[in-house]
């Protein structure tokens, strides 16, 4: 019996109603060469370094063009509309798709996140936006 390796990421998506949501999302690896495991090509454009200082925050907004955040040192904390947050750390993976609908005026009682650096350490990531 094999266990598949795989890597498990959080989604940021727009959920019913255009209103952001978070969901867990898990992509297979495959053998490639032998100890060598790689996923599929997943969606990606320009990179973009981001560090941000302590108390560093951002009130609500949606994300324009899907982005990866790869969190390399410090933490960030996404939180939505609706109360919910998660706390992302060193090697933590967030892929943000919560774009407002189409033909809908963005609220920040509904729609998108906010976001801020936690703790006393920069945040220090790479975003890849698709």
């Amino acid at each position: 019996m094999s266990n598949t390796p795989a890597m498990t990421h959080v989604v940021l998506e727009t959920g019913a109603g255009g209103r952001s949501r978070f969901r867990e999302q898990t992509v297979p690896l495959n053998e490639a060469k032998p100890m060598l495991f790689l996923s599929a090509a997943l969606p990606g454009g320009s990179v973009i370094l981001r560090q941000s200082p302590p108390g560093y925050s951002m009130d609500f907004h949606p994300t324009v063009n899907p982005q990866w955040t790869f969190v390399l040192s410090g933490a960030l904390e996404i939180g939505l509309p609706d109360g919910t947050s998660r706390v992302f750390r060193t090697g933590d993976v967030l892929y943000a798709t919560d774009t407002t609908p189409a033909g809908v005026s963005f609220d920040p009682k509904v729609h998108g996140h906010n976001s801020r650096t936690v703790g006393d350490e920069a945040l220090v990531a790479v975003l890849v936006r698709a």
